[in-house]
């Protein structure tokens, strides 16, 4: 009991630190590091729809979902990076963390589906996906503390619950048809969370707007 108490104690310890040393670090530098990890989940995310679509059945892509479906549709956000110059610095990252939070639950679905998936790099993609979500939880965490500086307007969040389902299907290709569409989805937001931060983290450093 006394060695849990100390293990507890250590632990505790670690994270206030944690806490307190990322609140020590300038803006600009906690930005810079958020831009590496959401760089990383996009790159992530497009070996994973280039991997799935090395064996996608060529007629389920015609049954395919269009990008207007995907769950985070209603969120409102900048179509490309002029718009996205256009945007507030606590809006954009109100955004990020809202389609951050709008992928825990459907990343959970496609890591529990990976290990089952009928697809012969399942074991590649099941692992991508792992990683994906610790990228995720980490850029999370890491934008709550940036959110925490930037006031009140940053840290707003809005809820994009995830209405599909645990179960993918019965058939291969409803099953493949549905995870590869969730992976479209993630792709195109993973882009769009990299973009707000790279433009977040190009207004921190000063940087004239063409050069963002």
């Amino acid at each position: 009991m006394a060695q849990r108490r100390l293990s507890g104690g250590k632990l505790f310890i670690t994270v206030v630190y944690f806490v307190a040393t990322c609140r020590a670090v300038p803006i600009s530098d906690l930005l810079d590091r958020a831009s590496q990890r959401s760089d990383k989940m996009h790159s992530l995310s497009t070996l994973l729809t280039q991997e799935m679509d090395s064996h996608f059945p060529p007629y389920g892509r015609i049954q395919m979902q269009r990008p207007a479906e995907c769950h985070t549709s209603a969120l409102q956000t900048p179509n490309d990076k002029e718009q996205a110059l256009q945007v507030s610095e606590s809006a954009l990252m109100s955004l990020a963390r809202s389609l951050l939070q709008a992928w825990v639950d459907p990343l959970t679905i496609l890591s529990t589906n990976a290990i089952t998936l009928p697809h012969p790099a399942k074991s590649s993609i099941s692992s991508k996906i792992h990683e994906l979500q610790e990228h995720s939880k980490s850029l999370a965490d890491g934008l709550d503390i940036l959110s925490g500086k930037m006031g009140p307007d940053a840290q707003a969040i809005s809820f994009l619950p995830y209405t599909g389902g645990t179960d993918l299907g019965q058939d291969r290709v409803t099953i493949l048809n549905k995870f590869n569409f969730l992976l479209s989805c993630l792709r195109r937001d993973s882009h769009k969370i990299d973009s707000f931060l790279k433009v977040l983290r190009c207004r921190a450093a000063k940087l004239q707007p063409e050069l963002c």
